[in-house]
């Protein structure tokens, strides 16, 4: 399987209906404290902004809505893997993707056999609070070598500079929230990582 290169993570379906449209090919909706009512409208709401723009849409942790909405990809981390039904995943033909940050985690997200790994955070990030000190290049390489053929997405603290030094690493695609959601000029920053991005689709 292959991926984008440019990995939007957004927390809601405005954010979708905004940015998709500048031609995001690749984008996960990440919403962590909402009802479920309301969450199951965002979901229903980005997959069909994501149908219309030709987007893959991929669902962060509620793998069961996911399912109910007919999606066909969720990523989870490594604390909701302990408790999801990997059976039903697959079963639904979804594709997953997998969160680690350390050795233990890797091996962990291999034996789940998903259709990416991710890892981070490659540089330092705001997004959240991180147990994990930054990973850097070096990890990337290691990373790739244990986990190729799958894809392997990096995330944390990338921006359009550092781009490159991820991909040459063996990175197969980039994941950004906050350098694109806490620009000044999001549409622009968008532009921005799909022409950085374009030598490597």
């Amino acid at each position: 399987m292959k991926l984008d290169p440019f990995y939007l993570i957004v927390d809601s379906a405005a954010w979708i209906g905004r940015l998709v449209p500048l031609g995001v090919k690749l984008v996960q909706l990440r919403i962590k404290d909402m009802g479920e009512d309301r969450l199951r409208a965002e979901i229903r709401k980005a997959k069909a902004l994501c149908a219309e723009h030709q987007s893959q849409l991929i669902v962060n942790d509620h793998w069961r809505l996911a399912i109910e909405e007919g999606c066909d990809f969720v990523h989870l981390g490594q604390e909701d893997l302990q408790t999801a039904d990997l059976l039903a995943i697959r079963a639904a033909g979804m594709r997953l993707g997998l969160s680690t940050h350390d050795h233990a985690e890797l091996e962990t997200a291999i034996t789940a056999m998903p259709d990416y790994i991710a890892l981070g955070p490659i540089y330092p990030t705001i997004l959240k609070k991180m147990k994990w000190a930054p990973q850097g290049l070096e990890r990337i390489r290691e990373w790739k070598c244990r986990v190729a053929p799958i894809p392997l997405v990096a995330i944390g603290g990338l921006n359009p500079d550092r781009l490159d030094g991820a991909f040459e690493a063996g990175a197969d695609s980039a994941a950004v929230v906050t350098d694109i959601t806490l620009n000044d000029d999001p549409e622009a920053r968008t532009r921005e990582w799909i022409e950085k991005t374009d030598r490597w689709r």
